[in-house]
């Protein structure tokens, strides 16, 4: 008991205190709310503005694999984020998860595109009310949700399999159907647990303010994940495209 009190006090006298729980978890939420912003901004204006569609038919015109560019584009900044996060400043984290939301942007332009805009707000608003309701869940339950983590990892193998075979199956309405209301529960569930363990790095890096910093934007960039997948998946299930 005396040594941790006086550690509390070294830390003190350097300046390093941690931020409350609430703050922290401010922090991180109003990151990932900035990123998704980045992200749909990004979009909109690559699709509905004269700049953004000639800045699109050029790009996709002249480098025709550019899909394949941006997902290996955004893989790469992702592994080289989590790689490197002990090594990296916050800023330098700050910047690898603002510049995947951008590249994500470009690649989201492309439902401005093909959806109506009032679905693509209706979709936003479902993803929003589930996404807020299961982080509510995951901040306050007493529930260790890491015994789901062999279910969520099973669920995401499931999701890549599939949608894999039905790029190269057509005519799979129904396999699609189902594979996108899993899709939705398997995001639901992971935005539960991913705010849960956000929560348990925030007690884990207490004594490391700066450490605290950095994977509170690894926990945004997670949560941003889950947001966007989810979105998508509803979008498959419930989006009307401008051609119906």
């Amino acid at each position: 008991m005396e040594n941790n009190f006086y550690q509390q006090e070294r830390r003190l006298e350097q300046g390093a205190v941690n931020e409350s729980l609430g703050r922290y978890t401010a922090k991180t939420f109003l990151l990932m709310f900035v990123g998704l912003i980045v992200t749909f901004v990004t979009g909109y204006f690559l699709s509905q503005t004269r700049p953004g569609i000639v800045a699109v038919i050029y790009m996709f015109h002249y480098v025709p694999v550019l899909h394949l560019i941006l997902l290996v584009a955004e893989v790469a900044v992702v592994v080289g984020m989590t790689s490197c996060l002990h090594k990296v400043s916050v800023g330098t984290a700050r910047l690898f998860f603002f510049l995947y939301s951008v590249l994500t942007g470009v690649t989201f332009s492309l439902l401005f595109m093909v959806y109506e805009m009032r679905s693509l707000v209706f979709i936003f608003g479902a993803t929003s009310l589930y996404f807020g309701g299961m982080a509510v869940f995951g901040f306050v339950t007493n529930i260790d949700l890491s015994r789901m983590r062999s279910i969520l990892l099973g669920g995401l193998i499931f999701l890549l399999v599939a949608n894999v075979v039905m790029w190269f199956l057509p005519g799979v309405g129904v396999m699609e159907q189902v594979v996108c209301s899993i899709g939705v529960v398997v995001f639901l569930a992971l935005t539960a647990y991913d705010t849960q363990r956000m929560k348990n790095f925030y007690y884990a890096y207490e004594g490391d303010p700066e450490m605290q910093k950095k994977v509170s934007v690894y926990s945004a960039l997670e949560l941003y994940l889950d947001f966007l997948n989810m979105f998508l998946y509803l979008l498959r299930l419930l989006g009307k495209s401008k051609k119906r």
